[in-house]
């Protein structure tokens, strides 16, 4: 019998890397050889994301593409966007196959039974139904890790739909957990990104009950001692759940990085409120301040949304005022954009879409501007560079432990090593050169 293939295509965050790689292992385990996508597979599977703004547009170019490699391909589409808009994809020309967030993990007994010729498209759990957990990491596709330890959220902030589309907040037990990381650390991998929908409510659910049986510093207590990691970072943990007792622990630790992604959203306590956020500008200088003073050299990353109902100039600029004087590295910064069955979208104030995209520019140029002062701030000290395999023009790059980008001649045996690195020239991309 011919060995089926199968080729997977993941949009969106960490955790849908995690997922994915989980998935794939499953259906190799079943006897299908994973391909590249944009090759001919038997198989496409396609892990979308709710938070771009075109996930429409872009599960139909992928589709195309995939049918592209091979019209006669069984497509699947799971992730966040087919648990919330599932009779949508499936009206998607190619599409065979439409997984929720509960069916996504049982693939296989779906191929077994269907063909390109079944009717029922849509397999797609009551979101109440996804309580839960499935324990995933990515292995293979990266030089780093994505190690799922929490899924879901309780938050209810008015602007998202990732509730509706992950579930109720819900978390791995500790111990397994701990095995994967072994098995991570087993494979020679050096660097594990723990990720989740809201990392810091870890221990919520981990035996099924809302109950917290272990806390986020838990996990961190007990990874520090995992033989074999020589990097563990934190994806991206709530400003009210990052604990000084965390910040602490990551300052003398030989294994946590110094970097940290912190959500912000506004620099407007009034739009918080309205956001639902559960933190004032208040606590989230506080939490710079204590990283700051433990950590000189942390890396700090942060979230902004830009355009939400009721941004005025005068807001914006609030956010921007505050943003400029934090002691911050990077932004992430996000548009608005209006979704279904969220608060937000009855909310007056709207903002003018070209307005939005003005915004967003003023915040990324800010970003330029904070990252070349965290680079610079770091001339003339020596890091540890984890080299990433792309070759890309005789280049090669990777980031030190607290987030710089770095980059030197291309060496295929230095591919997924640690190397002590003098940080003493940037390129015109702003990049640190590595002699």
């Amino acid at each position: 019998m011919e060995t089926k293939t199968v080729a997977f295509y993941t949009l969106g965050c960490k955790l849908n890397f995690s997922e994915t790689s989980t998935i794939a292992r499953q259906l190799v385990e079943n006897g299908y050889k994973k391909v590249e996508f944009g090759t001919f597979a038997d198989v496409v599977v396609i892990n979308t994301c709710s938070v771009t703004e075109n996930a429409d547009k872009e599960c139909k170019t992928i589709v195309k593409r995939a049918l592209k490699a091979n019209p006669d391909s069984f497509v699947i589409i799971i992730g966040c966007y087919a648990q919330l808009k599932p009779n949508e994809i499936a009206e998607i020309e190619g599409v065979d196959l439409v997984l929720g967030a509960k069916e996504k993990f049982n693939i296989i007994e779906f191929l077994e039974s269907y063909d390109k010729n079944h009717d029922e498209k849509i397999h797609s759990c009551e979101i109440e139904e996804t309580d839960f957990y499935v324990g995933s990491y990515s292995i293979g596709d990266r030089t780093r890790a994505f190690l799922k330890v929490q899924d879901g959220c309780d938050y209810k902030c008015t602007y998202c739909t990732i509730p509706l589309a992950r579930g109720i907040s819900r978390s791995d037990t500790l111990e397994n957990i701990l095995k994967q990381a072994k098995e991570i650390s087993e494979q020679g991998i050096q660097e594990i990104v723990l990720t989740g929908v809201n990392v810091g409510d870890y221990g919520k659910g981990e035996f099924g009950n809302k109950k917290h049986e272990h806390t986020f510093f838990d996990l961190v207590k007990n990874l520090e001692n995992i033989e074999g990691i020589n990097r563990v970072r934190i994806s991206s943990i709530e400003p009210n759940l990052l604990k000084n007792e965390t910040i602490e622990f990551v300052s003398k630790s030989k294994v946590f990085v110094p970097h940290f992604h912190i959500p912000l959203q506004s620099g407007s306590d009034e739009l918080l409120n309205k956001m639902k956020r559960r933190y004032l500008t208040k606590l989230y200088s506080e939490r710079v301040d204590a990283i700051r003073n433990q950590i000189p050299d942390c890396c700090i990353g942060v979230d902004v949304i830009v355009g939400f109902p009721g941004e005025t100039e005068e807001k914006f600029m609030e956010t921007y005022n505050y943003i400029n004087n934090l002691d911050i590295s990077y932004l992430h910064v996000f548009t608005y954009s209006e979704r279904e069955n969220t608060e937000a979208v009855e909310m007056e104030g709207i903002v003018p879409v070209s307005e939005r995209k003005k915004r967003n520019k003023m915040l990324r140029i800010l970003s330029e501007k904070k990252k070349k002062q965290f680079y610079l701030s770091q001339l003339g000290k020596r890091k540890t560079a984890l080299w990433e395999h792309e070759n890309k023009s005789g280049m090669m790059f990777g980031f030190t432990e607290n987030y710089v980008r770095v980059k030197t001649k291309f060496n295929k045996n230095k591919i997924n090593t640690l190397e002590t690195v003098l940080l003493d020239k940037i390129d015109t991309d702003g990049i640190y050169i590595i002699n």
